[in-house]
């Protein structure tokens, strides 16, 4: 089995900073790319200082060096290094690349093939181009945010940023790749813009489907998979913890009954919000603790299964025999969650601030002065 990277040889300028952008490149160096992050001197990503553990996360296995493209030496040097690029990835505000001399067309003059990605909070175009954001703004306006949370309650953002990773980052890792796979094909690369409330918006598919079904989405809590549904819902057991009964269709819920001792329920009707059924189940999951229940049913044909905490799911039996976990510093990362027939991710450490500027600049600067 080859166990050469799938983007080996493949170039990447990441000028991007915070989360979205180094978590697009992630992928792209767990998958063998060289992943070169372009880093002020004054400090580079602001996640170094922000938080050395996010840092290491999401940018491990890339290089550093540090260029300030405010200062037109730099700025050539970056344009030079551009010329040997597959990949620029970006995640400033529009224009503000182009004001330095560091856009898209620079790039493409001296380097027509090159695939420059542009990853923003609302894209090159529009009436909130230019406005700053975070995660939750996007969702907000994707209309995500809205139905997060349960019946009754406000939105509830969660700990995990559906439209920085999700609607940004992988829409933004797929983009990427197609328009890569173009440039190989025609020699001709390509402007990528990807924003991420776009993205956000088009995950929203269960309320698109209502909407188109009944014309209106449905309120929070209200869709048949957030929680309305007794068969489909989070139940709290005997122990304080919770768990997943995801018995959506019959033949799940029927044998979860049964294996609960408790065919009469299947009697009573499966009707959507508080109900009695609901009222049966949240009784009969306080019964035993979650790990009772988890040894009783998630092994059989029920859809039923923990609901674990972060650490937890880290030591899971499954994620193990999965590989996913690995150790950095000593401490768990998450490898590559793609696994190839013949191919295995590239594994590395996050850089420290210009400790590439040697192998990577010094050439470039040597060329600039004998020239």
């Amino acid at each position: 089995m080859s166990t050469n990277p799938l983007l080996s040889g493949v170039r990447v300028l990441d000028l991007s900073r915070l989360l979205p952008g180094p978590f697009c490149t992630l992928y792209l160096a767990q998958m063998g790319a060289e992943v070169i992050k372009i880093e002020e001197p004054n400090g580079g990503d602001y996640a170094r200082a922000m938080s050395s553990e996010l840092f290491d996360v999401v940018n491990r296995g890339k290089k550093s060096v540090t260029l300030d493209l405010r200062k037109p030496d730099d700025r050539d040097l970056f344009l030079e290094l551009a010329k040997t690029a597959d990949i620029v990835l970006e995640t400033f505000r529009p224009g503000v690349l182009d004001r330095m001399g560091c856009g898209y067309e620079a790039v493409k003059k001296v380097n027509p093939r090159v695939v420059f990605a542009a990853l923003t909070g609302y894209g090159q175009t529009g009436p909130y181009r230019d406005r700053p954001g975070h995660d939750m703004n996007y969702r907000g306006y994707a209309g995500e945010l809205d139905q997060t949370g349960g019946a009754g309650s406000g939105p509830l953002p969660g700990n995990f940023q559906v439209a920085d990773l999700a609607g940004g980052a992988l829409t933004c890792a797929v983009g990427i790749l197609a328009a890569l796979f173009g440039a190989r094909a025609s020699g001709v690369g390509s402007f990528v813009d990807v924003a991420m409330l776009d993205g956000t918006l088009a995950l929203q598919v269960l309320s698109l489907a209502a909407i188109r079904t009944f014309g209106k989405a449905m309120p929070r809590g209200g869709d048949m998979l957030s929680g309305t549904m007794p068969n489909y819902s989070v139940y709290e057991c005997a122990d304080g913890k919770h768990l997943a009964v995801g018995s959506l269709e019959a033949k799940f819920f029927q044998e979860t009954m049964r294996q609960c001792e408790r065919p009469d329920l299947l009697k009573k009707p499966l009707t959507p919000g508080a109900s009695p059924l609901r009222e049966e189940l949240a009784a009969l999951f306080k019964t035993r603790t979650r790990d009772e229940w988890e040894a009783k049913l998630a092994h059989l044909d029920t859809c039923v299964s923990s609901v674990l905490t972060p650490d937890e799911a880290l030591a899971n039996e499954q994620v193990l025999a999965r590989g996913l976990v690995e150790t950095l510093n000593g401490k768990p990362v998450i490898g590559l969650p793609i696994q190839f027939s013949d191919a295995k991710a590239t594994r590395g450490p996050a850089p420290k601030l210009g400790a590439d500027n040697a192998v990577v600049l010094g050439p470039l600067r040597q060329a600039a002065v004998a020239s």
